[in-house]
Parts: C-alpha cells; sequence; structure tokens
C-alpha cells in the first residue's frame, strides 16, 4: 500500500478533527495511513480504525498542559521544526496533507528529503484572514505563512467563501493548485447517536426556549458577546436557556463572566460531550454565532437532524443554502444575535417548517476528489 500522513494539532472533539477521523477510516482500505498530532491522548483517536497508525509530538492535551507549558511549547516548536519534521513526519509518503492552519501547516511545509516527489496538501478550514486576530504576533504568522504556503504542491478550502477570503490575504500565491472540497460526513452516525438520550437525560425543560451551541471556547466563537446579549435579553423579559457544549481555554474566563452577570442558571456551560447530539435534537434551536467561521461541521449536523438554525453572517451562510425556510442569518454584532434570539423566542412554537428537502451527501464524490488530489 502506499503511505500518506495527516497532520492536525490534536483529535479532540471538535469540526476539523471529526472530518479527519472520518475521511481516515474510509481511505485505509486503499492506503497504509498515518496520523501526526501536536499533542496526543484526543477524545476521537479510539474512534481510528486500527490499521491507522498515530503519532504524537507529546503524549498529553493541551488542556493537561500547566500555564508554563503553554507559553513555552509553542516555541519549541518553531525553534526545532526541522529536527520534529526529520524525526516524526519525514518518510516515504506520496502525500503529506497538513489538516488545519497554524503550526501543523507549517511543520508539514518542510521538504522531504526521503521522498523529493512527496505531494504536499494544505488543508484550509476557516478565513486565513481572521484566524490568527489582530495581534502583532497574527500579523507576523500571516506574513511568514505567505511563503509556508507557497510550499504546498494543492491548497483545499471547505468552502468557497474560504476560498475567496485567501485568495484575497494573499492575492500573490496563484502558482499552487487551489481547490473546494466539501466536508465528509456521516449522516447515519449522526441520527443514530441522537437516539441515545443516556448521556443527555431531562436536561431540557421543553416547555422552554432552549438554544444549544456546540463550539470550542475560543474567541472565534464570541461566546462573551453572546453573553452580553443574553443578560439583557432576561432582564427585558426574553426568557430562554442556553447550553454551550464544547471545551476549551476560555471556559475559566467564561465561567467567571457568567457568575458576574448572575445569569449561571439560564447559560450553562456543559463541557465537551462525545456524543452532543441528543442535546443538538432536543433543542429549540441550534445556534453558532461565531466571529468568523469556515464551513462548520455542527451547523450540517443540525440539519441532518432537522433543526432550526441561527446563525452571524459568516463563511457558515454557504451551510444554510437550500436550507432557508428554517434558519436565519443575522448581522455579525450583538444587534443582530439580539434579533435571532428574539425571533426564536417569539416564534418557538412555529419555528421549523416542514418540507420535502431530503438532507443527502455524496460522500463517495469526496473521497473520490481526495483520492484524485493525492494521486500516485
Amino acid at each position: 500500500m502506499k503511505k500518506i500522513i495527516f497532520g492536525i494539532t490534536s483529535l479532540t472533539l471538535g469540526g476539523a478533527e471529526r472530518v479527519l477521523i472520518d475521511v481516515a477510516n474510509e481511505l485505509c482500505n486503499k492506503y497504509d495511513i498515518t496520523i501526526f498530532t501536536i499533542y496526543g491522548n484526543g477524545d476521537l483517536e479510539q474512534e481510528l480504525n486500527s490499521r491507522i497508525k498515530i503519532k504524537s509530538l507529546y503524549d498529553k492535551r493541551y488542556s493537561e498542559l500547566s500555564t508554563f507549558q503553554k507559553k513555552i511549547l509553542p516555541i519549541k516548536i518553531m525553534l526545532n521544526n526541522k529536527k520534529i519534521y526529520k524525526k516524526n513526519i519525514e518518510g516515504d509518503y506520496i502525500a503529506q496533507i497538513s489538516f488545519l492552519e497554524g503550526a501543523i501547516t507549517r511543520l508539514f511545509s518542510i521538504k522531504n528529503k526521503v521522498n523529493k516527489n512527496c505531494k504536499k496538501i494544505s488543508w484550509i478550514h476557516n478565513d486565513i484572514s481572521k484566524v490568527f486576530g489582530k495581534s502583532i504576533k497574527a500579523k507576523i504568522k500571516i506574513k511568514y505563512d505567505r511563503k509556508i504556503y507557497k510550499r504546498y504542491d494543492k491548497l483545499v478550502f471547505v468552502s468557497n467563501d474560504n476560498l475567496k477570503a485567501f485568495e484575497k490575504k494573499y492575492p500573490e500565491i496563484k502558482e499552487n493548485e487551489k481547490e473546494v472540497i466539501y466536508n465528509y460526513i456521516d449522516a447515519k452516525r449522526i441520527l443514530n447517536l441522537a437516539k441515545k438520550d443516556e448521556e443527555y437525560g431531562n436536561r431540557f425543560n421543553k416547555n422552554e426556549t432552549n438554544l444549544v451551541q456546540v463550539s470550542r471556547l475560543v474567541e472565534q466563537k464570541a461566546i462573551e458577546r453572546l453573553i452580553d446579549v443574553h443578560k439583557r435579553l432576561v432582564s427585558s423579559k426574553y426568557k430562554h436557556n442556553i447550553f454551550i457544549i464544547g471545551e476549551g481555554p476560555l471556559e475559566e474566563k467564561l465561567r467567571e463572566k457568567i457568575k458576574k452577570e448572575k445569569v449561571q442558571k439560564s447559560f450553562i456551560l456543559l463541557g465537551a460531550k462525545k456524543n452532543p447530539y441528543p442535546y443538538m435534537e432536543n433543542a429549540t434551536a441550534n445556534i453558532l454565532f461565531s466571529n468568523y467561521e469556515g464551513y462548520p461541521m455542527v451547523i450540517e449536523e443540525a440539519k441532518i437532524l432537522n433543526k432550526y438554525i441561527a446563525i452571524t453572517d459568516t463563511a457558515a451562510r454557504e451551510t444554510l443554502t437550500n436550507y432557508e425556510k428554517n434558519s436565519i442569518i443575522v448581522q455579525n454584532n450583538e444587534e443582530g444575535i439580539e434579533k435571532a434570539i428574539k425571533h426564536i423566542v417569539d416564534k418557538k412554537e412555529n419555528l421549523y417548517s416542514k418540507t420535502d428537502e431530503d438532507t443527502n451527501y455524496d460522500n463517495k464524490s469526496i473521497i473520490n476528489k481526495i483520492i484524485n488530489l493525492i494521486g500516485e
């Protein structure tokens, strides 16, 4: 079997991570697959086919690191990138695929001296102009990545919006071959898991308005902004509950803000859930009020569950094509989010409109595109 290696920061619960697991499991009948992660012990590792090999630079999850380690390890990776690449990534692979922006993309861009014909592929899941923020450090990363992306043979985007954002940010990167490949998604798995309510229990009072957002607790997802909107609306007698499923570096800060605003009973951080689908299934609506997005898997999953969906105007709008009757896209600010929540509360009993449309996913076509992309 021909060998390929994927790289991703970790295999904790997340959209890109979920896609990689499903794609790797589908491809392992054709290729000898290795997945390299920077941080190990991710929740999704146990879902990998036993034939897939996994290598980790560190055997701990990022969340298990000390504050000092979180600051020093990225610097160590940057200073020792060639050594790390040679020990863990270089090899007789026909393709090396970085599956997320940032450190993993920089590591996988290093020249493979064992197989000089190895194809370099970079998968881009987010709006590249916003993914690193606006700090001086972020500007340095964006400038540095100009030469990084030029080292890749092919660039893959999960949405047309992300491709356009990339070309606007890096107009000089023209020689790379670019392609849009939508995310692989296993609809049957989601529908089956949604029926398993042992973890969900009776968390929701179905007579109330319950909004669920599944996302990492990071700046991108704008949860602090959501807390502010929620506080105002509750004070204005717009009764609703918000449940956030996920973990991330902002957890402590968000809990402090929730306590400060005295909304602990109606704004709940549930933490990471291996099976979030019963929560999504039983929610009044699924929301994703992010600052920016790529092509969010969680929105596709909510569509499979036939849920009403509310999002801010980001690249996520591409997921709601042909789903307009059961969704709302609002301005990417507090006023827009307030409008969406008021709409859901007011229309609670008549939110979802039954349609004849079936959410089908042509996964075979997606896998064939990936095989063609890898080539031999």
